[in-house]
């Protein structure tokens, strides 16, 4: 797999360095502040670095671990580091209610990827992951008592397979994969993200996902 960027330091950033950081992989972790430290990214020769964003998105497979209420705009910043690259987006758009908890999706007539895609033509865009939380579970899929699924949703297929691949690398079984199409219909699985408040209300802070039973 090589080097992968991995854009953003947050919980989702922290997790997937963590477990690619742990297979072997070389990791760039996109900072907008690259001289500020990060606790869990000591910057020893050893471990993940932190770098510039631009830097990090030129790494040819990159993960979109912004917050996504910021990611269009920061990413239309990168596009002429992140040509050809094979974009994961991860992220979920949406407006929050003062609770943190999404109450309406911020592109509900298109999808965070679409307009990710539209920011970056030379791009290839594949939207994954946003279904399960919290964070560490997307890089230790199999903790729970129920097999998970992850989406896929992109139109260059080549993309898709590297992005599987970097799924089979955090942990995710092939047979849990699925392929949605192509990336308009991302909208389905950023849709997810409505159903957290009433799953929180009904089972409380626990970490869950979309599963597809089958």
């Amino acid at each position: 797999m090589g080097t992968i960027g991995i854009l953003g330091s947050g919980n989702v950033g922290r997790a997937l360095t963590t477990r690619l950081h742990g297979t072997g992989h070389r990791v760039l972790v996109g900072v907008r502040d690259p001289g500020r430290e990060l606790s869990w990214a000591d910057g020893r020769s050893d471990g993940p670095r932190r770098t510039g964003l631009a830097e990090a998105a030129s790494a040819g497979i990159v993960v979109n671990a912004l917050p996504g209420a910021v990611s269009v705009p920061v990413l239309r910043g990168l596009r002429p580091a992140l040509a050809g690259a094979v974009l994961l987006d991860v992220a979920n758009a949406v407006e929050q209610g003062p609770d943190g908890i999404a109450t309406a999706l911020r592109y509900p007539g298109s999808s965070l990827a679409v307009e990710i895609q539209r920011a970056l033509p030379e791009t290839r865009v594949v939207k994954t992951l946003n279904t399960v939380g919290p964070a560490e579970l997307m890089a230790d899929p199999t903790s729970l008592s129920t097999p998970l699924s992850a989406f896929l949703s992109g139109d260059d297929p080549a993309a898709k397979a590297v992005a599987a691949d970097l799924l089979g690398w955090l942990g995710w079984p092939a047979e849990w994969i699925v392929d949605l199409g192509l990336l308009s219909t991302a909208w389905w699985p950023e849709s997810f993200v409505l159903m957290v408040r009433p799953l929180v209300a009904a089972l409380g802070p626990v970490p869950f996902g979309l599963a597809i039973a089958r």
